[in-house]
């Protein structure tokens, strides 16, 4: 299994102390937290996409080309790019560009996405969702794979012979499909054999199973190898020594973010903390027993990727990198012994030492 810590830059005021850091602040520490991620051992760092109050993951592919700057060896996700708001041309275009300044370390994860900001400041309507998601994959996977592409469809003006600079490092970036609920997601996912990225944050276990599992039925449906299938899932995490002490200080922030989330599609039946690490997927508590938990989902997912939220509610920053640091010293060596890895990326970093500058640039 391989692992990964992901945001969405949400900033809000912290649950215990009101503390609110500025804008610059908390994009600053989006970049430190991908150091320490990658300093630590993880193998991935994932920025979502939002837009509007309280988020600022408007532009993840400057995050990411931000984070590719400090970083040498961690893969770079989106966690999710909202394609079906977007026009596919300029998500090439950009994530292209951060493919070239990573050293082909993107892996893209596109969604539909849930939240209504979208389709508002972008003019799509809300009813198009999937049929766009679809027709903007199928030109993003072209862009991507080919030159002097032409194209027509229902929600872009057509395309003559084009070519979007930079061409991708990678031939092309492996693309993801991001699902909390939507079997569309999925089924578009198993169509092109594409990898599928669970959410796996605010509902039961069971219907991300019931997701994953109609995933693998179509993937083999389409013809796909049964065993080429790749999976994904996020999770809440908050570590500790033990359970108790974990429960006590992660509770207000669990809570407060629950309580700040409370519309449709983002809502959950598990209130309370306790209620969503007895019974839901959040990955609450002691080492020991974070590591019992994912190998119970990996039962339920099949899962070869697992990444782990550590912001809720104005989580401070001091507090995010203590739980990394505890996961990577006391909870990833365990998995990675229980759990053998599966994923088909580089075992070691493209550029695992940044290159020479060119003599010309000097």
């Amino acid at each position: 299994m391989r692992f990964g810590v992901m945001t969405l830059i949400d900033n809000v005021p912290d649950a215990r102390s009101g503390n609110l850091p500025t804008p610059h602040d908390r994009l600053r520490e989006v970049i430190e937290l991908a150091v320490l991620a990658e300093e630590l051992g993880f193998d991935a760092f994932g920025v979502g996409e939002r837009h509007g109050a309280p988020f600022l993951s408007s532009s993840p592919p400057a995050v990411l080309a931000a984070i590719a700057a400090r970083t040498h060896r961690i893969r770079l996700f989106t966690t999710v790019t909202v394609l079906s708001t977007l026009d596919p041309v300029r998500v090439a275009e950009d994530y292209a560009t951060v493919d070239q300044l990573s050293g082909g370390r993107l892996e893209l994860t596109i969604g539909k996405g849930n939240a209504p900001e979208p389709w508002q400041l972008f003019g799509r309507a809300p009813d198009d969702q999937y049929a766009l998601q679809e027709e903007n994959y199928e030109l993003l996977r072209r862009l991507w794979s080919e030159e002097q592409v032409t194209w027509s469809g229902r929600f872009r003006a057509p395309l003559d012979g084009v070519t979007t600079l930079p061409r991708p490092y990678q031939q092309p970036p492996t693309v993801w499909h991001g699902s909390a609920t939507s079997e569309r997601s999925v089924e578009l996912a198993a169509l092109w054999g594409d990898p599928v990225f669970a959410a796996n944050v605010i509902q039961p276990v069971a219907n991300y199973a019931r997701l994953i599992d109609r995933y693998r039925a179509r993937w083999a449906e389409y013809g796909h190898d049964p065993s080429a299938a790749v999976v994904g899932s996020g999770g809440t995490l908050y570590a500790a020594a033990d359970d108790r002490t974990a429960r006590r200080e992660f509770a207000p922030y669990y809570e407060a973010a629950v309580a700040a989330r409370d519309v449709p599609g983002n809502n959950t039946p598990f209130r309370s903390l306790d209620e969503a690490a007895d019974h839901g997927p959040a990955l609450v508590g002691s080492p020991g027993r974070i590591v019992d938990k994912i190998v119970q989902q990996h039962a339920a997912y099949g899962h070869a990727l697992q990444f782990f939220s550590v912001d809720s509610a104005g989580l401070p920053f001091h507090r995010r990198a203590e739980v990394l640091r505890l996961t990577a010293a006391e909870v990833l060596p365990q998995l990675r012994h229980e759990l053998p890895d599966t994923l088909p990326w580089p075992s070691a970093a493209v550029d695992p030492v940044p290159r020479p500058v060119p003599e010309a640039a000097r």
